[in-house]
């Protein structure tokens, strides 16, 4: 018990002194420029910046409900053995992996979108990224399935259990957690790749952060938060997975 404490400690100090230097060091940055702050004109926009974050927030919410069931549907869709199928999803995760998510938003929301009908910028924008993520996700969800050794399937067969219960007990813990970590750097991208959809006016944080210099002309005062409001997301977003895959670091 002891140890453990002594080990948090002394991880917090760390911490401590790492933070302490990389501030040290970005204020000496911003000291050398004699910057003329213009903080009390950005803040008179915190609500819109705060609805802005929300924005933000939802879209990646709603996003990752509709790409990771999509993810594996891609998955499941290359790896089976329907070659009509395969070659689909194979086509799709090489086009959607291959080219700029810029060029992607642009393309189907002001072509394929105009062309159903698709004009809400915030419904359009939650679609695109989830189509973008989920070509990402399948294929850490099928290296992840890859991973997990022949010998390990063959003895799942050899005690008699079913394919329901070699995927339920078997294939998706061990996959879970061999994907983890990639998982959470891809969700980490997404958050980052949301900012992409201020192409199309969709009022998300870096949109507001843009409309906020343009009204203020405080480019540093602008975006500076708009980092800040970034790593609020993702760095809880990494706490928790790693405690997460601690929680899976079982014995083979």
């Amino acid at each position: 018990m002891n140890s453990a404490r002594t080990s948090r400690w002394l991880s917090a100090l760390s911490l401590l002194i790492v933070l302490t230097l990389l501030g040290g060091l970005l204020t000496a940055a911003f000291s050398s420029l004699h910057w003329e702050w213009r903080w009390a004109s950005v803040w008179t926009y915190r609500e819109k910046f705060l609805r802005g974050w929300l924005t933000t927030l939802i879209m990646v919410s709603f996003t990752l409900l509709l790409s990771i069931p999509l993810g594996l549907a891609l998955t499941l869709g290359r790896v089976t053995g329907w070659l009509p199928v395969r070659q689909f999803c194979t086509t799709v995760i090489e086009l959607i992996r291959g080219t700029p998510l810029l060029v992607q938003i642009l393309v189907l929301f002001y072509i394929v979108g105009s062309a159903l009908g698709l004009h809400n910028r915030f419904f359009a924008g939650i679609l695109i990224l989830a189509l973008f993520e989920a070509a990402y996700f399948s294929e850490i969800f099928r290296g992840a399935w890859l991973s997990i050794p022949q010998s390990t399937l063959s003895s799942a067969r050899a005690i008699g259990l079913t394919p329901a219960d070699t995927f339920t007990q078997i294939i998706t813990p061990l996959a879970l957690r061999n994907c983890l970590p990639s998982l959470a750097g891809q969700t980490a991208s997404l958050i980052k790749d949301s900012s992409l959809l201020s192409v199309i006016a969709v009022s998300e944080v870096t949109h507001v952060a843009q409309e906020i210099n343009a009204f203020t002309y405080g480019t540093l005062e602008s975006y500076l938060p708009l980092a800040l409001a970034y790593l609020v997301l993702t760095v809880p977003l990494s706490w928790l997975t790693h405690k997460w895959e601690k929680s899976l670091a079982y014995a083979h």
